[in-house]
């Protein structure tokens, strides 16, 4: 018996014996299972790389494997897996947005494998993107498996996305939230169940594979005191710039190196670069888990002591400078990273900044004696929290993080107030989040609105109707008057022999002279036609082809590329496709 026959005999048996509410729930748990073993080969393949580079005690190693790292996963996407590796997140909000949250098979394994290599080797990025890419792929692929629906399928990239962050981060509460807040747009409560069985499931796995060896935990060992009021409030305004900054800065990095047409010229350039700045800054190698725990230990010096460059230096003046130069060019690193072909997230770096943010601000507040001596450790974390919420536009999710990381609560209260004032802030410059901001101006994610929504799903290219009689300008009224006994429809595109289009006719234009037999002989098509109170192109958005519509008040439009007649499309025809698009998702 093949496979195919024993899953559908199951899913006979679960449409008699099991409601679709649990099988949900139990899909839930299982994508939980396949998304903490996910996160437990990354994060393991990962650390045993970079322990084995460490070990070596050669400087030289850390400058020249970042190179490497571009270099391999370039030629590795392309000549092994055949795909482009864009920003994970942001391309699973295009999947649901525009691909019926199907995602490719390849997904549920390429990102472990290229992120390795990336990330491993030293490539100044996160490993939650890839992590999440491949937990919901996992999620999507399983939902195909079951036959499930679109609304159902999505579901399942959201039980992966939560089961990933949480195994990467032993934080089921922040996986939950991540996925509500990022990747899930139209949560019900019925959603939460399944969500947060995969979140505990990809937790629980993380823990009995990996003990304690989580990316980083930290005990807290400063109390809260409301006398540092004043200085989270100036803290959160901080991180929000800094927010501005990463983002701006890391997509313009990007963005640069895109425009570089060849793939391995642009590996290779990256890969010089991003070692360049490593051999600069010792921190900006890898994902800077190891630096924040430094930090928020007030180690510093160490940090410094292992930069060949800065090692003589022993002043915690030096130390603030030598951190606000990581913090400038951090954002640059991991646009490298990312633009020249590596693969990784900006999660990390995004921790990775509001950790120095914060140390630096609590650092230079003690130096120069101002207030009553700050926590180094609880800025720290707090400024992890305010980077990634304006980063993110997730403030939920960089609260609940830094909350289950120390294990506790005490610091709440600062959390809130400084990821408010980060997301805040941040949202003045930026109006969308690092993922959605390219997305929203493609016009592929609209968020907040059903019916731009429901309009994005309709393909203008199925709406064009191609089987319209066509009529040549040089033809005469008779040579109409038989296509107008033959059609059903009462416009005819005026075509060219080479198919370019020349204008519109319709049966209101020559209702009063089409029986009159010296008209018919005498007319000629070209006298008789006008132009289209618009046109519009098969690549168009529908909402832009629905705007055209209201604004001109026809019926029906012709579709026009480069001058040349492909079609008609009908508002009357768009009403029913979206129409059917509406009730089908109200269905789901």
């Amino acid at each position: 018996m093949t496979l195919k026959k024993i899953l559908s005999k199951f899913l006979i048996w679960r449409i008699r014996h099991l409601s679709t509410k649990n099988f949900i729930i139990i899909l839930g748990g299982l994508v939980g299972v396949l998304g903490g073993i996910a996160a437990v080969i990354l994060k393991s393949s990962v650390h045993f790389i970079q322990a084995f580079i460490k070990h070596q005690e050669d400087p030289f190693l850390f400058v020249i494997l970042p190179f490497f790292g571009i270099v391999i996963t370039t030629l590795f996407a392309k000549y092994v897996l055949k795909e482009k590796l864009n920003h994970g997140i942001t391309s699973i909000l295009y999947v649901i947005s525009k691909k019926s949250s199907i995602i490719s098979r390849t997904k549920m394994y390429s990102r472990v494998l290229t992120s390795s290599i990336t990330v491993g080797l030293g490539g100044s990025v996160g490993l939650e993107a890839p992590i999440v890419v491949t937990g919901s792929a996992i999620g999507s692929n399983i939902g195909r498996l079951m036959h499930l629906n679109y609304k159902q399928r999505t579901l399942m990239i959201g039980c992966g996305a939560a089961a990933a962050i949480s195994g990467i981060f032993n934080s089921p509460v922040a996986g939950v939230i991540f996925s509500i807040e990022v990747i899930l747009t139209d949560v019900t409560i019925a959603a939460f169940i399944p969500l947060l069985i995969a979140a505990v499931v990809g937790s629980l796995l993380s823990m009995l594979l990996l003990g304690d060896e989580v990316l980083f935990s930290f005990a807290l060992s400063d109390p809260f005191r409301t006398s540092d009021f004043g200085a989270y409030l100036l803290l959160g305004l901080a991180c929000g710039l800094v927010s501005v900054y990463f983002t701006r800065l890391t997509l313009f990095t990007e963005d640069w190196f895109r425009k570089i047409h060849s793939d391995i010229y642009r590996a290779i350039l990256g890969g010089l670069g991003l070692s360049f700045l490593i051999f600069l800054f010792r921190p900006l190698f890898g994902e800077g888990y190891d630096i924040i725990i430094y930090l928020l230990n007030n180690r510093a010096k160490e940090i410094m002591a292992s930069n060949e460059l800065f090692n003589s230096f022993d002043n915690n003046w030096v130390i603030v400078l030598f951190g606000l130069a990581i913090l400038l060019v951090k954002p640059i690193a991991t646009g490298i990273t990312i633009g020249s072909g590596g693969n990784g997230g900006i999660f990390a770096p995004s921790l990775f900044m509001g950790a120095v943010t914060g140390f630096l601000f609590a650092q230079i507040a003690n130096l120069l004696t101002i207030g009553n001596g700050l926590s180094i450790s609880n800025f720290t974390l707090i400024g992890m929290c305010g980077v990634m919420s304006g980063v993110l536009h997730a403030p939920l999710t960089a609260i609940f993080l830094i909350a289950e990381i120390t294990g506790g609560y005490t610091l709440f209260l600062p959390l809130m107030l400084v990821s408010a004032i980060a997301f805040s802030s941040n949202s003045y410059f930026e109006s969308h989040s690092f993922y959605t901001a390219k997305l929203i101006k493609a016009g592929d994610l609209i968020p907040y609105d059903k019916d731009r929504q429901v309009l994005s799903l309709i393909n203008i290219e199925k709406m064009i109707e191609k089987d319209l009689l066509t009529i040549q300008p040089d033809q005469k009224l008779e040579d109409l008057v038989a296509h107008i006994k033959k059609s059903s429809r009462n416009l005819f595109p005026v075509v060219a022999a080479d198919q370019t289009f020349q204008g519109i006719i319709t049966l209101d234009d020559v209702r009063e002279i089409m029986f009159n037999n010296e008209s018919q002989k005498n007319i000629i098509v070209e006298e008789l036609m006008h132009k289209p109170p618009a046109t519009v192109k098969s690549h168009e958005s529908m909402e832009d082809v629905m705007a055209k519509f209201e604004k001109t008040g026809a019926w029906n439009l012709p579709v026009v590329n480069e001058g040349k007649y492909i079609g008609v499309v009908s508002k009357s025809r768009i009403f029913n496709a979206y129409r059917t698009k509406l009730r089908r998702q109200n269905k789901e």
